[in-house]
């Protein structure tokens, strides 16, 4: 795989634990990783980074997930962005339709994985 071919995916969780495994196991599968704390942090990354898919959870302290979304949206309404909280219910909520796919957090990261592969390939050339 060419430096060019690489694809990069932002992870914005709270949870240092989260974000550390996510680094770890996207990096293996050969992702380059960019993670945030929060959601003024994933904004600031998502702007200077440009990922080509962003890993979002939705409970964060001060700015959430649907508020980082929105933003996304806002300036790159192409890129894919999977919602992932810990909280099953969030799937229901209105705000969880705008992002591209909603994930439980689970310690198996094969669906998330999964779902990453889906997005990434659907992305038109150049996106």
């Amino acid at each position: 795989m060419e430096d060019s071919d690489v694809k990069k995916l932002l992870f914005a969780d709270d949870e240092e634990s989260i974000r550390l495994l996510y680094k770890e196991e996207f990096e293996e599968q050969g992702y380059e990783v960019v993670l945030a704390a929060d959601g003024r942090e994933a904004l600031e990354k998502f702007t200077a980074h440009r990922p080509d898919l962003l890993v979002i959870d939705i409970k964060m302290p001060g700015m959430d997930g649907f508020e980082v979304l929105k933003k996304v949206r806002e300036q790159s309404p192409h890129v894919p962005v999977i919602l992932c909280t810990a909280y099953g219910e969030y799937q229901h909520d209105l705000n969880a339709w705008a992002s591209d796919d909603y994930v439980v957090k689970s310690a198996n990261l094969e669906g998330l994985t999964q779902k990453i592969k889906t997005l990434l390939e659907r992305q038109p050339p150049g996106s």
